[in-house]
Parts: structure tokens; sequence; C-alpha cells
């Protein structure tokens, strides 16, 4: 238990349906003021972030802005409230060496009161050493109840159904919405996870699972809490949406009307929800669309969401509110927020302590690497990309090596004396390398339903020029030795078991009907990649991992953004 190791108390509430907090004193007594200011502040995709790095925040420092509103709303007799918006605790190694439990009790201690699902919960599937169930008795979500039951709040799934019989998931601690009481104003929560939750994980943690609408979940759970007494309605959504421009909360001419967490905003009726903090997507967001409010911060802790909701305490009207830009939490940070000292809660900053500590050794092993300029993400063929689909290729004897790299890959590799917790936290997922045969003829399907700029998929071995024919994409394939693979050949293909399983949907397209067979008897993708930094040694420069004079995708100039395949 990290609470041994750490020998950090969190402060632990139990289960709860209602959960009541007072900040600022009791009720509104004659000749006090009945209108409550009502902060709600909004995280989302801390992806186990406890301290602020170079380019990221940190959940440390986030509770150093809460405990600044809370002294203020205290002052005034209001209330704060945290949530989550999901992917809470996969993604930094001080975090995935205790299956997000660090990351459970720093929330405990900073007294979120609600968080959605994410699909990056499920991502260490049964409790114990092995991502996915390897034997019987395994339970696929074991990690995830086991957090639940750890935490201090409740996990909210609103749309989230076992697909035998269509019912909601009924774990402990994990229920579709839930009422608080803030400062005299009741306050209703709604979580719900976006339609493509459960295949952006690996696929056997999230087997016997279906997801439901978002919009009939929320409009549902909303209708409940309205009748329960709720003043307002807040959803938290592990869903995402699109908007170039955070200037103007009334502008919302940057955003993408088509993307699910605006759709979901602007289907609901005047009055149903308050405001939607989202996520999922890396992505910001402040506006207001029809009457709803809807916040997105970026992930990793670097901003986090707020809105102030006026509340008339004798009626539970709401008398006004404001939107909030999304509040940037890397350097430099201000020393005042709220006319308060910005000082990072004592509890929490222990417990992210406790938990770097306990992770040291492995994160700061060296890997007899110097980095001589930062690898940088950004495109399928950037320096990083590259690198890791060129280590995988080498390291065993395959045709093509496949990575999926928006998504896949997390961080940026810094300047300076490689350490393997570089490495984990640019791939700190839990994925074994596979190995397939396939045709000729699947790997093409696979690389034209990728031509397209939005792609994912990054890849050693090959060059692939891709033309549009007759409306649908085609590629062709060459190999490095420069023989063009025939629709008839066999081909070794190497990726990961998420890839295999259809994750992201970038390989299905040559997955056969019965699927692939995927073993778990290679190492896990993270550690061939060590291995491979290990073995080579010396120096890497960036210049020196980019494609631009040879690119490896070869689309011709104003290839048609319609010209797309059905499964597209």
């Amino acid at each position: 238990m990290l609470k041994e190791i750490a020998q950090v108390t969190a402060i632990r509430t139990g289960f709860f349906v209602l959960l009541v907090v007072w900040i600022g004193g009791c009720a509104t007594s004659p000749g006090e003021d009945a209108v409550k200011t009502i902060t709600v502040v909004g995280i989302n995709d801390i992806h186990g972030q406890f301290s602020a790095g170079e380019s990221t925040g940190g959940l440390v420092d986030i509770s150093a802005y809460v405990n600044a509103l809370r002294k203020a709303r205290a002052a005034d007799g209001g209330a704060v409230l945290v949530v989550d918006a999901g992917d809470m605790w996969q993604g930094t190694l001080e975090s995935n060496i205790v299956e997000g439990a660090s990351m459970v009790e720093a929330y405990n201690a900073l007294g979120v009161v609600a968080a959605a699902i994410g699909n990056h919960e499920f991502d260490f599937g049964p409790a114990g050493p092995d991502a996915v169930p390897t034997k019987t008795g395994d339970d696929p979500r074991g990690a995830l109840k086991a957090r639940a039951r750890e935490a201090a709040f409740p996990l909210l799934a609103a749309n989230l159904a076992d697909s035998a019989t269509g019912r909601l998931v009924a774990w402990d601690n994990v229920q579709p919405s839930v009422l608080v009481d803030a400062a005299g104003v009741r306050v209703g929560i709604i979580g719900v996870l976006t339609r493509s939750g459960l295949r952006t994980t690996i696929a056997p943690n999230t087997a016997g699972l279906e997801l439901t609408p978002l919009l009939d979940a929320v409009r549902r759970e909303a209708a409940a809490l309205r009748e329960a007494g709720a003043a307002l309605v807040v959803v938290v959504a592990h869903a995402g949406g699109r908007c170039r421009d955070v200037s103007d909360p009334k502008d919302t001419s940057s955003c993408d009307p088509s993307s699910e967490l605006v759709r979901l905003a602007l289907d609901l009726e005047p009055g149903e929800v308050d405001h939607i903090f989202g996520g999922h997507l890396d992505s910001l967001i402040a506006h207001e669309f029809d009457g709803v409010t809807v916040s997105v911060n970026l992930s990793k802790a670097r901003h986090f969401g707020r809105i102030d909701f006026r509340v008339d305490t004798r009626g539970g009207d709401v008398v006004g509110h404001r939107l909030f830009p999304p509040q940037s939490n890397v350097t430099p940070r201000p020393a005042m927020y709220e006319g308060q000292a910005l000082e990072p809660d004592p509890v929490v900053a222990r417990i992210a302590d406790a938990a770097q500590q306990f992770a040291a050794d492995h994160k700061t092993y060296q890997l007899g690497v110097v980095v001589d300029a930062p690898f940088i993400r950004g495109g399928v063929e950037s320096p990083v990309g590259n690198l890791v689909a060129r280590a995988l290729y080498d390291s065993y004897d395959v045709d093509v090596a496949l990575i999926n790299v928006r998504g896949g890959l997390r961080a940026d590799l810094p300047a300076g004396e490689l350490t393997f917790g570089h490495v984990y936290e640019m791939f700190p997922f839990d994925n074994v390398v596979t190995v397939h045969d396939l045709s000729g003829q699947a790997l093409r399907a696979i690389f034209a339903a990728q031509a397209r700029p939005s792609r994912r998929l990054g890849f050693a071995g090959l060059r692939v020029y891709a033309e549009c024919r007759d409306g649908r994409p085609y590629a062709r394939m060459v190999r490095d030795d420069g023989t063009e693979v025939g629709d008839d050949d066999r081909v070794t293909v190497l990726a990961n078991d998420y890839l295999a399983y259809g994750g992201d949907r970038i390989m299905t397209p040559g997955i056969p009907a019965g699927g692939l067979e995927v073993r778990y008897d290679l190492p896990l993708t993270r550690d061939v990649i060590v291995d491979w930094l290990e073995e080579h040694g010396g120096h890497l420069h960036p210049d020196n991992w980019r494609s631009d004079d040879k690119p490896r995708w070869n689309l011709p100039d104003g290839f048609p953004q319609t010209c797309r395949p059905s499964l597209q």
C-alpha cells in the first residue's frame, strides 16, 4: 500500500451518495446575504502529473490555487467544489508504479468531490503486475475498482453499461451522478465517457462493456438531479471539442460544432445543465453555447478551469455566473491569486514527495545516452516518432514496425543525460510487442485508411506513396531495399497489443474477421526501446532523425480531404 510506503495519511471520508461541503460557516442567518458564490474548479487529463516539469504543470501547484480560492470563499460565505473530467492517474512513473494509488491519495487530500471515469482509467487492467487478464479469475477492471474503493469521492459513469444486461455498471463507489451541498446550495454532478472511450484503451480490459449516448445519459441524470433539488447541474465529461480562440467566451466562431463536447452543449435544452467540464482531447475551451458554458484544459495539469455561480439560497435561483478563461499552471506563476498567497497544500505536497521518492531509483536510472537537443513530437514523422519506430524495427526481424504516434507518444525527450524516467513518460503504457504475418493487401488497407492529414500511424521499414483513385485512397508500399510490396506478399509486421486489438482503428482495415492472435510472451514496447537505447549509447541529435529529405509518408499536394475509406 502506498500509504505504508510513504507514511502519508490522506483525507478519507468513506463512500457516499450525498456529500456535504461546508465552507465559510453554517447556513445563512437573518441579516446575512443569502446570495452565495459557488466556485467550481475543473481539472482533466492530469495523467499522474504531481509536480511541474519544464513544460507541464502539476497537481501540487493546482492545490495552491484551490487553497487560495477556499480562503476567498471562506471570507464571503461561499464554497469551492473541485471536480475532475477523467484520465487521472495513468502517465507518470510516480503514479503508474502503484497503479494510480498515489494519485488517488492526492485527490483525497485536495478534496475532489467527484471525477468522471476516463478511457485511461482502464489501462492497468487487473490489480497487480499484469496489464491485461492472463489467467482465470482475473478481473479486467481490478485496478480501477481498487482505486474507486480508495477514493473519498465517487467516480462517475452515467453512460457506462454492462453489454450483457444493458444496465449501468454497479461497482463500489462508481455511480452515474452525485448530489452535493455547498454552502446551502445543492449541486448535481454527472459523469460521462466519450463514445470512443472503450476503443482508446487496451481492448481486453473493457470486454463486456458498452457506452450509451452522452446526451441521453446527461438528460436522464440532470432531470433526476433537478427533481432532487439541484440548483446547479455540472457535467464532467471525458469527451472533447476544439476551439482555436478562448479570448471571448461569447465568440464561438473558432469552435468546431461537430466535435463531441460542443455538439453535446448545443443539443441540450436551456436549463438542463449549467456547465460542462470536458477533457480527452488536448485542447482549450472556455465558451458559452446557447446558455451552456463549457471548459476544457490542456493535459498534464497545465491549466485548470473555473466558473463562479451566484446563487440565491432562499429559492435556489442562479442570479449570475462568471466563466473564467483557462488558468495557466505553468511557469511563471503569480505570487497571489484572489488576493491570497499561492501556497501548495502541505498534504498534497507530502504525498507527491513520497511518490517521487519511491519512484526515484527507477526514474533516474541513466541509459548511457546523451540527447544533444530535445526530440520534439509533432506530426507522424517527428524525430522522436522516427527514433521509436526505428528502435522497434531494428530489434526484431520484421518487414515493418508500426506505432501510434498521436496519442501513443506522450512526452518529448529532453536534452541531456537520458534516463529511464524520460522514456517512461514518453511511452507510459504497458503495451507488449506483438508480431503478425499479414498479406500485402491487408497492410495496404491499413496504410490507405491512414492516408490523410490527421493520420496517427508512424512506421519504419517502408516508404508509402499514397494517391486518390476513384475517390478512395490507395497506398503503394516500397521496402527500404527498394522492392515493392505486392498484394500477395506475406509481410511480417511488428505492432503492440493495443494496435493489434484495433486501438484507434489504426490496424482495423487489415485485421481479419477472426482478429489477430495476440501473445504475451514478448516484452513491453517500452522495454524494447530502452534496450535499444542502452545498446546504442552515445549521442543522439534530432537532426539525424528527421525524414524531410526522404519522407516515409508521401502524399501529393492537395490530397483531397474527401478521399476516405468507408471505415473513416
